[in-house]
This record gives structure tokens, sequence and C-alpha cells, in this order.
């Protein structure tokens, strides 16, 4: 059997069938308004019990946690092909933040707004990445739509953002999800096109998120083949999910399937770094514009959703709850 490499996504043969698995500051810019009901595509949600959930999650369950990328590869199985030639652009717009070498991973000091996303599904505990950002709630985590849902099924259970996690340390603490968000397209048929969520968390201690961590600015319809650095929490080996990584390096086409609309970067992250964001530039203070997604088998290549107007959207609903 052919050996595959797991980032968030479990690298898959290069075929159209077999498609994937993976793993998801700057000057101030005039915040995206929402397109009219007709142009804008509709965004799925749910309201999360985050009873208990904090304590749910032990140091033994987050390190027993499998890597979110096999439900990338589970939805896709279930769900419709993509076909992102549907992807949707509208007016270029960023949305302001509040405060290496291009073909491998690197490992990387802690972020306090980028963390681990641990989470249930269908009985079972997932691991993922995430990262704070800035909104108008100050209280909303970017990760991939298939780290909080099923794609199509139901969304996640036990949700919680551990921001700057290091080897087990938890700085920041534990937060918890009160509400999920992810298009439409992603919830109802697994379209990899749209693969892109967005958490809403509780306060903890009575201060919001991004109050205490920051939060990145976002930004969406921009141009393709930017320069990117990416990060995650990879946990398949060589990795062990214990410390922030990052790939840098310039996005081109899948050209395996261009019907996804997506671009990739060379990165070697496996399983674990799901949902973990791209940031325009260098570095992490640049804008969030989308996040670790899928890879395929033998290519040390990981690729993201473009982030246009239904993952706009879904921001925005989310930002705003």
């Amino acid at each position: 059997m052919t050996r595959t490499r797991s980032l968030a996504a479990t690298f898959l043969s290069l075929s159209a069938a077999a498609v994937l698995a993976l793993v998801g500051a700057g000057s101030a810019h005039a915040a995206p308004s929402s397109s009219s009901d007709k142009a804008a595509p509709s965004v799925a949600s749910a309201i999360v019990d985050s009873t208990g959930a904090a304590d749910y999650w032990t140091s033994d369950r987050m390190r027993a946690a499998i890597p979110g990328d096999v439900l990338a590869g589970r939805a896709l199985e279930r769900g419709k092909s993509s076909s992102a030639a549907s992807v949707l652009k509208g007016p270029k717009s960023k949305v302001a933040g509040t405060t290496g070498k291009p073909s491998l991973a690197q490992p990387a000091n802690p972020v306090a707004h980028i963390g681990k996303v641990f989470f249930t599904l269908g009985g079972t505990n997932y691991v993922c990445s995430g990262n704070a950002v800035s909104a108008p709630n100050k209280s909303t985590v970017a990760t991939a739509g298939h780290c909080l849902n099923e794609g199509p099924g139901a969304f996640a259970t036990n949700f919680v953002f551990v921001p700057a996690y290091e080897n087990g340390a938890r700085p920041y603490g534990t937060w918890t999800a009160k509400a999920l968000y992810t298009t439409a397209q992603w919830e109802a048929s697994a379209d990899i096109s749209y693969d892109t969520g967005f958490a809403v968390m509780n306060r903890l201690g009575g201060e919001f998120l991004t109050d205490v961590v920051g939060g990145s600015g976002v930004a969406f319809n921009e141009a393709r083949g930017l320069k990117y650095t990416a990060y995650g929490y990879p946990a398949a080996q060589p990795f062990n999910g214990e410390r922030l990584w990052s790939c840098t390096g310039t996005a081109t086409e899948d050209t395996n399937n261009p019907q996804f609309g997506t671009q990739g970067i060379p990165c070697d992250m496996t399983g674990g770094s799901s949902g973990g964001p791209w940031f325009i530039g260098t570095g992490p203070d640049g804008f969030q514009n989308s996040i670790n997604s899928y890879g395929y088998n033998r290519s040390p290549v990981m690729y993201g959703p473009y982030w246009g107007e239904a993952i706009q959207k879904t921001y925005i609903r989310a930002a705003r709850a």
C-alpha cells in the first residue's frame, strides 16, 4: 500500500476522485460589508452547550485526541465532488488585526492567538489547529470546516480552543465555544472549496478572547499567488502535536483538481495542523487569508480554500454573533 502523509489531511493519491484530507495587522482597512441575499451563499450554524467542556479536556484526553484530518476524508467520501468554479469572488476587503525555508515545516515559538482546537464528533475526540481573529464580538476563532462539522452531518460538541498551547501548557486557559459556523457548502456536501469554519467562544474569567490574546486581521477576495506563512500543530510522525510549526511559500493552483479553486504552498506538516491559519507574508502578524485544509500522497504541498464571498459571509455572521 502506498505510504500516505497525514497533514491535517491524509495525503491521498493525485486523482480527482481521491481527494484529500489534511489536515485550515497591517494598516487599517474597511471592514467587509455583507453581500445581498441573492449574491451571498447562506451560512450553517449551531448553538453549542459548553457545560463541562473545559473540564472534559483533561491532559490525557488532549494527548489521545485523533488528528481531525480523518474527518475531511470521510466527509469527502460521503459528500459530492467539489465544483469550485462556482466560488464567488466579491470586492477585496480586509479587517485589521488588534495587535524561513519555503519547502519544509519549521519549529515556531508559541503565538498568543494561535492554538489547538479540541472537539468531539460521533463519540470520538479530535484535535485540530485554530487562530483567534479580529471581530466585533472579540470572541471568534478561525479553523477548518471539517474541524467543527462532519460535512455533511452534525456539528461538534465539547469544542474548546487552547491559545499558545505548548507541551501541555495552557498559558491563556481553555476557552469553550458557544456557537459554531461554517459555509453552507461544507455543511451540505463537504465541498472542499469551502472548508472553513468559525467558532464563537464564551468569555473566560469575564474577559473576551481577543482582549487577552489579540486577534489576527482577516482578508477576503485577495489576488491569487501570494506569499503565505502557515501555522499549525502537526501530530503525526515525525511530529508529536506538542508545539507550533510553520511553513512559508508562494501559493500555486491545485493542478490535480483545478475545479477546487484552492491554492497550495510547500509544506510537510502532518495530521493535527488542520485548520491552522495562513497569513499573507512571512510571519504571524499578517492578515489571515486561508487555513490548512488538505494534501496529496507523496506531495509535500498543503492546500487551503480560497477565501471568497461565501467564507467572507460566514466570518461576518460569526463575528457579529
